[in-house]
């Protein structure tokens, strides 16, 4: 017979009462220790991690299992596009389950052909082939790899202020200092060049025109110097993320394509973190009217409900695998249960008018609140974005630029950014933060008065950032 210690143990496993109820004190215990105990998670040093146990969320908001409530301005990892617990998504996904989870990526199956065309029908040029991946790091290993087979090359050029990913191309392309643990890197040709960004300058330009046309020599340099007839790829993230959120000045992408096609290089547009509406657009990269001959994506292609990801491919680039087989695969590639959630928000995206919301909400919301809060707060030095993706950078002097925090700050050195950052969950608001910049990303589907009260929270909160800044 089951003794009452023995129940007592089992009910904390399992997060249930012994009368068989949810015991919610029982299960915040069992869930916290158990991640302690046996969860490894990303980019953490887990001696002093607290991580939230999160017990639900619903269209902009989460909370925790102790009744804690956040306005999701992160989208959790800039991902969350059409909001938390979508009912069409959530039904898309269990209709699916109901008729079939899962198949060899051998087969075709309704889901994914379905997917594969909805995404084909909204790239730009002629890309018309989507090959799936689970995520956006895969998406770039595989993109890369087509490149390099199509151009019998090997070196693939990439900006410093750039994330990839963290498998193996992915992280030797990244340039931020996420790239260092991983070096000597197993994928050799990888080059770093500077992008363009205005308010810091690696040109020491005086306009964004001038921006442009010394990045784009800088560039040409660049290929020049490492060997036209070496070089596979381009690889650029269209709207720089986490390293900024830098739009490129008008003219640059255009240059991109054009020092590409003159040299037979294949140019990779990552739209991991802006496609499928951040940005504005089905992918940012439409913005500037240029046709990559690649693009990875992820994320927000089904808001990332069930991980999925891939690369759209140009139809001279895909001739190449007609005769003989593409060398790269995975287990799960096109699988049905998270394309059919692509399927359901490709949908949403259209019949709730979420590019076009988002464009205005951007321009009329967003932009001027942040013009605001930039004139009011000593310790902001410059707003910047598009959409639903922009940056408050942060300065210890707006004269010099000084970046509120040292570049690759850890401990005490982040202090301030730590300090703001507590002070906007503290408001309610979970917020997005790298470096010396506070991203705004929350979920395209936020109501205008939610979004409304978050920058109200944020302007709030940098009073904690303006301690630290001098003039």
């Amino acid at each position: 017979m089951t003794t009452r210690d023995e129940m007592a143990i089992a009910a904390d496993t399992a997060g249930r009462d012994p009368a068989g109820g949810i015991d919610p004190v029982a299960a915040r215990s069992a869930a916290r220790r158990h991640d302690r105990a046996h969860v490894l998670h990303p980019w953490t040093a887990h001696a002093a991690f607290d991580p939230v146990v999160v017990a639900g969320a619903q269209g902009a908001h989460f909370w925790s299992e102790d009744g804690r409530r956040w306005l999701d301005f992160s989208s959790q990892l800039v991902n969350v596009n059409v909001g938390h617990q979508h009912p069409r998504l959530i039904a898309a996904i269990r209709a699916q389950a109901e008729t079939l989870c899962t198949v060899a990526p051998y087969h075709a199956n309704a889901a994914t052909s379905e997917a594969a065309r909805l995404i084909a029908e909204v790239a730009p040029g002629d890309l018309d082939k989507v090959f799936f991946t689970n995520g956006g790091a895969e998406a770039i290993e595989n993109a890369i790899r087509m490149a390099r087979l199509h151009t019998g090359r090997h070196k693939v050029l990439s900006t410093y202020r750039s994330y990839h990913g963290a498998t193996a191309a992915a992280i030797a392309a990244t340039g931020d200092p996420r790239r260092w643990p991983s070096e000597p890197h197993a994928a050799p040709g990888f080059v770093h060049f500077w992008g363009p960004y205005p308010y810091r300058s690696a040109f020491h330009s005086d306009s964004e025109g001038q921006e442009c046309e010394r990045a784009l020599a800088h560039l040409a340099d660049t290929i020049a110097f490492e060997g036209p007839h070496t070089i596979a790829a381009v690889l650029l993230e269209t709207v720089v993320g986490a390293n900024g959120i830098l739009a490129p000045p008008d003219g640059y992408l255009r240059g991109v394509r054009r020092l590409c096609d003159d040299h037979g290089i294949a140019m990779i547009a990552d739209e991991v973190m802006t496609g499928f509406g951040r940005c504005g657009e089905w992918f940012a990269i439409d913005r500037w009217r240029v046709a990559p001959d690649l693009i990875a994506f992820a994320k927000g292609v089904n808001s990332g409900y069930v991980p999925l990801g891939g690369v759209i491919v140009s139809e001279r680039i895909a001739e190449g695998f007609a005769a003989r087989p593409y060398p790269g695969g995975l287990t799960y590639s096109g699988h049905p249960l998270a394309c059919a959630a692509a399927v359901a928000c490709i949908g949403i995206y259209r019949e709730e008018g979420i590019l076009e919301r988002v464009r205005h909400l951007g321009e009329a919301v967003i932009g001027p609140a942040l013009r605001e809060i930039q004139a009011r707060h000593r310790s902001v030095g410059d707003v910047r974005g598009l959409g639903m993706f922009w940056a408050i950078e942060l300065v210890r002097d707006r004269a010099s630029r000084e970046p509120l925090v040292p570049f690759n700050a850890a401990g005490a050195a982040n202090l301030p950014m730590a300090e703001l950052a507590a002070e906007c969950k503290r408001r309610g608001l979970w917020p997005f933060t790298f470096s010396n910049r506070l991203h705004v990303v929350p979920p395209l589907t936020i109501g205008e008065q939610d979004l409304r009260e978050g920058l109200a929270i944020i302007d709030e909160a940098l009073a904690v950032a303006d301690r630290h800044a001098g003039g």
